[in-house]
């Protein structure tokens, strides 16, 4: 297996998800025009993100046929926002000729079949590409957890809706906890982060906080949630 060269950006920290910065990433403008690609580690430097580098991304929510949404804890070897609690999975399509394909974000759905199975164990054949829902686009901005200046997020985030009945086999280095949840235990959830009783993602903040009780009401008429030309500046 490929080692990387020492580098103290990563002093400390997991090797497998070190690993996983060699990835490369999309880079977008504002209005999400492919211009070129970098490591993922350049496109969650701050240093970076302070000078622009902006990069695509995704958020998949998988709901059960009960209508109940699957969250995840996030492990805590990740790099950004370990232990958090967020969407059922959450990042980028890579710059490679599939998924940066953009015929009804087809890369981009592709990436999460891909994540789904690397994160949760999810087999392809349990999702779908035809069954996932485009809905819309945020883009945001994030610092990583308090105390650390040197990661963060600067993403325009493609928002994904699945109802699917899936078996879960969680892969413990990115996943420290998933459950089912339905509105009201959201509800709980929620209520309990602002106590600083639990953790959540920046990204799944905002959408729950903007969108998500909406979408989730129109679950089974989600197409007509539907705004794929509208990027949500939410920053």
């Amino acid at each position: 297996m490929f080692t990387p060269a020492p580098d103290e950006d990563f002093n400390g920290l997991d090797r497998t998800q070190v690993l996983l910065m060699q990835e490369e990433c999309i880079l977008v403008d504002a209005n999400d025009k492919n211009i070129g690609s970098a490591s993922k580690k350049a496109c969650h430097l701050l240093k970076n993100i302070n000078k622009g580098m902006l990069h695509r991304a995704f958020s998949v929510f998988l709901f059960n046929t009960q209508g109940e949404l699957l969250l995840q804890q996030r492990a805590s070897e990740k790099i950004t926002f370990p232990d958090h609690f967020t969407n059922t999975c959450c990042s980028h399509p890579l710059y490679s000729p599939d998924e940066i394909d953009e015929r009804d974000a087809i890369g981009v759905k592709r990436a999460a079949q891909r994540k789904l199975k690397h994160e949760l164990g999810i087999d392809p054949e349990q999702v779908p590409l035809q069954d996932f829902h485009y809905l819309t686009r945020i883009l945001y901005k994030a610092e990583n957890v308090p105390n650390d200046n040197k990661w963060g997020e600067y993403e325009i985030d493609y928002i994904l809706f699945i109802q699917r009945d899936v078996d879960v086999v969680a892969c413990p280095n990115e996943v420290k906890s998933y459950r089912y949840v339905s509105q009201r235990e959201l509800k709980e959830i929620v209520n309990s982060a602002k106590s600083k009783r639990m953790l959540l993602t920046p990204w799944f903040k905002l959408i729950v906080e903007n969108f998500l009780y909406q979408w989730w009401s129109k679950l089974d008429q989600i197409e007509s949630q539907s705004d794929r030309r509208t990027i949500h500046r939410l920053v």
